[in-house]
């Protein structure tokens, strides 16, 4: 099993390092379908999972100052205290099927909605252009907010959201933020909200850390290949792959 465990973690890796997404929206899936664990015990390790591997990519991006500070405040504003409330109402209900059913079921919408994201990346330029028709300046910082707010329930309840997720609603409401920024944005931001969610799942116990430090030993060297290799295939099949990888995924852990 451990050796299923750093292999997985590799895989994963690899896909990370080729499309810079689908940590959490494969790593989840998997925890549940290969090593059996409970909904809310394989979103809390992937919620360390997440925060760890992404760690050292924005410590990266920050030296660079591919980082929006202000718009990752604005996110942070409204995600981190909706994850605290969303962890908190878990340990007030206590974990029930009830919750372990939500819980299920905002996987599979995560899951789904980050295949949307993700094949259709390039469109939401277009739209985020159009929408500032529509949304003068002033508003953004509050609908950036509540982004986060959206991003701090999904993430805490799914562990998914924070990557493509999060992205694409940056890029809606700043489309001339540069692309590498853009990143670098979403990935500042994605590190303390995984952290904080991940904690507050780790009070409830919902932790399996001897698996969690396998996949993360497969992970390093996975992340390093994926991005050697992102050179050599092309962007569109890695995509698409990931893309059915998401939909099946997400229409198994529904129904």
């Amino acid at each position: 099993m451990d050796f299923i465990a750093v292999l997985s973690g590799f895989g994963v890796g690899a896909i990370i390092g080729m499309t810079g997404v689908g940590g959490g929206s494969l790593m989840t899936p998997l925890l549940l379908t290969v090593f059996k664990l409970n909904p809310a015990v394989a979103i809390g390790t992937d919620l360390w999972f997440a925060a760890i591997t992404k760690t050292s990519g924005a410590v990266a991006h920050h030296r660079h100052d591919h980082v929006d500070y202000r718009i990752a405040g604005l996110l942070l504003a409204g995600s981190i205290p909706a994850s605290l409330l969303t962890i908190g109402l878990m340990h007030f209900t206590g974990i029930t099927k009830g919750w372990a059913s939500a819980l299920t079921f905002s996987l599979g919408i995560a899951l789904l909605l980050t295949a949307v994201t993700v094949a259709y990346r390039q469109a939401w330029h277009t739209v985020g252009l159009r929408l500032e028709r529509w949304i003068p300046a002033s508003r953004k910082p509050a609908l950036t907010v509540l982004s986060g707010v959206i991003l701090g329930v999904l993430v805490s309840l799914s562990s998914i959201g924070a990557g493509a997720i999060g992205a694409t609603l940056i890029l809606l409401l700043h489309p001339r933020l540069e692309a590498r920024r853009l990143v670098g944005t979403d990935i500042a931001h994605a590190v303390p909200l995984t952290l904080v969610a991940g904690i507050g799942h780790a009070t409830l116990g919902h932790i399996n850390w001897g698996l969690l430090a396998a996949l993360l030993l497969g992970s390093i060297p996975g992340i390093w290949l994926g991005a050697q290799l992102t050179r050599r295939m092309p962007d569109r099949l890695v995509r698409g792959l990931l893309c059915v990888s998401l939909v099946t995924a997400g229409l198994k852990v529904i129904y």
